[in-house]
């Protein structure tokens, strides 16, 4: 069983940065496109990012392209999420997922299999 565990989360402030690392503790993430999503309350999961196994190409959400960035370091087998310009709508719990099938579109959650146990971000304004 692939294990992610995602670290950063907290209690911030609007306009301030945050950055969301996602690690695997024993499987390897070098292989696999990765992905960010979130879940704010009361609202479904949704995509937020995901990048190339080689790390060469990204995709965003709308509503974060051009605030959030996501990269990876495939020595440290870890995946990030640098957040910047936060807002309350960024309120939420983020997850990581290793993506397993591609059947569909890399923002599919039903593309990915192995998820973290998430880390809330609350924005306060």
């Amino acid at each position: 069983q692939v294990q992610l565990v995602e670290s950063g989360g907290g209690l911030v402030q609007a306009g301030d940065s945050l950055r969301l690392s996602c690690a695997a503790s024993i499987h390897t993430l070098n292989n696999y496109v990765m992905g960010w999503f979130r879940q704010a309350p009361a609202k479904e999961r949704e995509f937020v990012a995901a990048i190339s196994a080689s790390g060469g190409d990204s995709y965003y959400t709308n509503s974060v392209k051009g605030r959030f960035t996501i990269s990876r370091d495939n020595v440290k087998n870890t995946v990030y999420l640098q957040r910047n310009s936060l807002n309350d709508e960024d309120t939420a719990i983020y997850c990581c997922a290793r993506r397993e099938f591609y059947s569909g579109s890399y923002s599919s959650q039903y593309e990915y299999n192995f998820w973290g146990q998430g880390a809330q971000v609350t924005v306060s304004s």
